[in-house]
């Protein structure tokens, strides 16, 4: 994976790239995280004799590994242009994705194992691994849930600074549309969360939390997009004038 400075990467990228002695490409580490969370998913489901509930972990193994994929066009986009780096410094520099993240599978994890079973309802957790999990299959599954709860913070935080962004600066139509193009990743980011729905089918307030977060991705990043297109401007008319 190609170095870049401190401050420009996500938390994400900064982990992998700080790896001692390894350097692979995107493509190779995202392969890696595929293969390594499905195997987990997998040996487990075959183990304990779980494979209801394989296919959705295989699920959020996907949409995890989705997430990094977008994550990395993101960043890819905007280092390839030269922008504001006020707005780097918030997309990247901050980590605020990661504690959006945390808050989301706090929230999740609270969910699981406190409102549902006050709620007198069944817990996902009791649906797809039984009452008594073992040990380690909980271990992975809490591992991959908070995989997914990270990618979720950071589409949060992609959105917000991107609507920060169209609102502050204008740009030229060119960098306009390349910005345009990295909502739409961020849009599509959001969207492939949605795989994860069916799953969560008897647990009324997820389903409820996972549409509201796509709804509310698309909004922000949607008006992004539109913003930072219509206060574009051509240079060609500013070297005319």
């Amino acid at each position: 994976m190609a170095r870049v400075e401190y401050g420009e990467t996500w938390v994400y990228e900064s982990i992998v790239s700080a790896l001692p002695g390894i350097d692979v490409s995107r493509r190779a580490a995202i392969a890696i995280q595929l293969c390594v969370f499905e195997g987990a998913v997998l040996l487990a489901a075959w183990y304990y004799d779980l494979w209801a509930a394989a296919l959705a972990g295989t699920a959020a193994v996907f949409v995890a590994a989705l997430g990094s994929a977008e994550m990395l066009r993101i960043s890819a986009m905007i280092r390839s242009e030269p922008l504001p780096e006020a707005y780097r410094r918030l997309l990247f520099g901050s980590s605020i994705e990661v504690v959006l993240g945390v808050l989301a599978y706090v929230a999740l994890i609270t969910q699981l194992f406190v409102f549902a079973p006050q709620r007198g309802g069944g817990s996902l957790v009791d649906e797809l691994l039984g009452p008594e999990p073992p040990v380690l299959v909980a271990y992975v599954t809490l591992l991959v849930l908070w995989d997914v709860c990270y990618r979720i913070g950071t589409a949060w935080w992609a959105s917000v600074v991107s609507l920060w962004r169209s609102v502050r600066y204008r740009f030229d139509s060119r960098t306009a549309g390349v910005l345009r193009r990295s909502d739409l990743e961020i849009l599509a980011f959001a969207a492939a969360q949605l795989v994860l729905y069916p799953f969560v089918s008897g647990q009324p307030v997820i389903q409820a939390v996972i549409l509201g977060h796509v709804a509310a991705v698309w909004l922000v990043t949607g008006l992004s997009a539109l913003l930072v297109t219509v206060r574009s401007y051509d240079e060609r008319e500013i070297v005319t004038k």
